[in-house]
């Protein structure tokens, strides 16, 4: 896969991601499992915590873990994108996790009107 040179993003506001994301962002938000696989291509991969989950199996099965591990709210505090194809979303997160409160980039890669890649990292 093409690396991706997020520092030529340019920031956009939050209600102008694609639909896909901000869908993704709000299933995931409300941990609904189906919605939120369903917005992954079938080949699609996640990246977490440096460990990435391939394919649809996996990034359910990560979704379900990652949605128990720890209690936590989250807040969109800023988008970016490089182009039609790569957006960033910024996070917010204040929880119960080692360090309580961080910020992270969930960036985003679509293809054919679904994620196709998911890289989260601070």
């Amino acid at each position: 896969m093409d690396a991706i040179d997020w520092s030529r993003a340019i920031g956009i506001a939050p209600d102008e991601l694609p639909g896909p994301i901000t869908r993704y962002l709000a299933a995931h938000q409300a941990r609904d499992l189906d919605t939120a696989v369903a917005l992954y291509t079938p080949d699609a991969s996640v990246t977490d915590e440096g460990r990435t989950h391939q394919g649809s199996e996996q990034i359910r099965a990560w979704l379900s873990r990652s949605a128990s591990e720890y209690t936590y709210t989250t807040e969109l505090v800023a988008a970016a994108m490089v182009d039609d194809r790569h957006y960033d979303a910024v996070h917010h997160l204040e929880g119960d996790f080692p360090g309580g409160a961080v910020d992270l980039h969930f960036r985003f890669t679509l293809r054919d009107g679904l994620i196709a890649r998911l890289v989260i990292e601070p």
